[in-house]
């Protein structure tokens, strides 16, 4: 069973910057993409930012509030991903997921909480 596991979230001041990673107890066949999505209270779950593996330097896919901010990536072993956040926003708070799009199911990441507050 591959288990993902987050880090680096906490709390910032507006215009800071976290990066996130989120890496595989092993390696993962037959991916699709890796992303990212967060949580807000209240709101539903909303994808953040993806990375496919359709070709070797893979493409990138953003939400439009985040675009020019934030930056997705990985590594060729499929095991980590990772999400460079700049000018973070008091509306970026989140429960951040780590996913992995299988194949033949997906992965889940327990979450990371970013919170953007002076």
């Amino acid at each position: 069973q591959v288990q993902l596991a987050e880090s680096g979230g906490g709390l910032v001041q507006p215009g800071g910057s976290l990066r996130l990673s989120c890496a595989a107890s092993r390696r993962v066949f037959n991916i699709n993409a890796m992303g990212w999505y967060r949580q807000a209270p209240g709101k539903q779950r909303e994808l953040v930012a993806a990375i496919t593996f359709i070709t070797s330097a893979g493409i990138t896919n953003y939400a439009d509030s985040v675009k020019g901010r934030f930056t997705i990536s990985r590594d060729n072993a499929k095991t980590t991903v990772y999400l460079q956040m700049n000018n973070l926003k008091p509306e970026d708070t989140a429960v951040y997921y780590c996913h992995f799009d299988g194949f033949y199911r997906d992965y889940w990441g327990q979450g990371t909480q970013v919170t953007v507050s002076s």
